[in-house]
């Protein structure tokens, strides 16, 4: 990877992101080059700059200096691409099939240049198409066991982890993080929208002290346990697929967080499409949160075995104390995913895309009420495959006198 003094901030073109990859001869001079702009992120504008007769090409990311969800009063400083580089060439060292590869960075232009992955679908996209993706949950397992027991304080010394808790240091990400997931949906809060239908589920929501109670718990260990390099906004809209491939993307809101916050926002985002769906389709979303969880714990025990500290490993039983309250953690935090996601700042498609509206509306009672237990109950619930009948027995139970389908 390579980088540059820059200028002053301004937003790129696509013939700015041409100018880009000649200035850096990524590409041949007498290269013909096209360039689209892609998607439509609220953090990052995105680019994709590819030779007319090869169709080689590069991804070019921009950050943003705000949201697009709320404007430039809400300022997202450039500084972040600093720390998502950092997070990013870390995570690729550790599991490079699921990271992307960097080409060059400007961290005063907050601009990126990864390698051409626009032969991958968005997940998120895929699944709420049908696409099964038999390895996304083996593959998000592997990424999440290695790039988590690594960073992490059973495999580092004091000093090299507070090195690299250093270099990714991110408190603003972590403020927007805390608010939007474990403070906003569950208080009066004027970044709460909801359909009309939703109100007494939102007030019965936000009137629960023993739900506060737990959130307030979870809280503090997002706040306070600065346990290993996370990603810190994982799910289905930032991870790339094909059948065969996965690779995880943006990574501005690295921090040195919980494990349990990692994984608890695979587990929720899974539940999004599992509720989205007619009950006879869910089923290999289920297995694809069992899988990932699995293949997490086989991961991280074996790098436990090969490279943990031996103040850690010496314990007997210390990895299955932290690996089970790791669990019941994520299962709290996949309900405050549920609940942000259906009241809270950030649509996602699964359920705004449902038809027709009274569905929709059932569908999202079901998650609200879905997000309310699993908060309530998460230390109950302590394996995977309770974690699966719990889910489908509350919606069998819940919900069996409305039609779903």
């Amino acid at each position: 990877m390579c980088a540059r003094k820059s200028s002053v901030y301004q937003p790129l073109t696509e013939s700015d992101a041409i100018a880009l990859v000649k200035r850096l001869m990524l590409f041949e001079d007498t290269s013909q080059l096209t360039c689209n702009k892609i998607g439509d992120g609220i953090l990052y504008l995105n680019f994709h700059v590819k030779e007319t007769s090869t169709d080689n090409g590069f991804i070019i990311k921009q950050a943003l200096p705000y949201t697009k969800i709320v404007g430039e009063s809400w300022p997202f400083p450039i500084e972040r691409t600093r720390i998502e580089d950092h997070a990013l060439l870390k995570q690729r060292d550790l599991a490079p099939s699921y990271v992307p590869k960097v080409y060059y960075s400007d961290v005063k232009l907050g601009i990126t240049i990864i390698e051409d992955l626009s032969h991958l679908h968005i997940a998120r996209t895929a699944l709420i198409e049908g696409s099964e993706l038999p390895l996304l949950s083996t593959h998000l397992g592997e990424f999440l066991g290695k790039t988590l027991f690594y960073t992490s304080i059973y495999a580092q010394n004091q000093h090299s982890k507070n090195e690299l808790e250093k270099h990714v240091s991110n408190p603003d990400r972590c403020k927007v993080i805390e608010e939007l997931e474990i403070t906003d949906p569950f208080f009066e809060h004027e970044t709460i929208h909801n359909e009309p239908e939703l109100k007494a589920n939102v007030e019965k929501i936000q009137q629960d002290q023993l739900l506060r109670l737990e959130v307030a718990k979870l809280k503090e260990k997002f706040l306070t346990k600065a346990e290993a390099l996370i990603h810190g906004n994982i799910h289905t809209g930032n991870i790339l697929v094909s059948e065969h491939e996965t690779k995880v993307i943006d990574e501005g809101f690295a921090y040195f967080g919980p494990i349990a916050f990692e994984i608890g926002q695979v587990f929720g985002h899974f539940l999004l499409n599992v509720l989205s769906r007619d009950l006879e389709d869910q089923e290999f979303l289920f297995q694809h949160i069992i899988t990932t969880w699995n293949v997490f714990v086989e991961e991280f025990s074996k790098a436990w075995q090969k490279d943990g500290s031996e103040i850690h490993t010496a314990k007997k039983g210390y990895l299955e104390h932290i690996l089970s309250e790791v669990f019941t953690d994520a299962v709290g935090f996949a309900g405050c995913k549920l609940i942000r996601h259906t009241i809270g700042l950030a649509d996602v498609a699964e359920l705004d895309t449902i038809q027709p509206y009274d569905k929709r509306i059932t569908v999202k009672q079901l998650v609200l009420s879905l997000g309310h237990d699993l908060v309530i109950k998460q230390k109950n619930i302590t394996k995977p495959v309770q974690f699966i009948q719990y889910v489908k027995q509350t919606i069998t139970n819940r919900y069996q006198h409305v039609a779903i389908k």
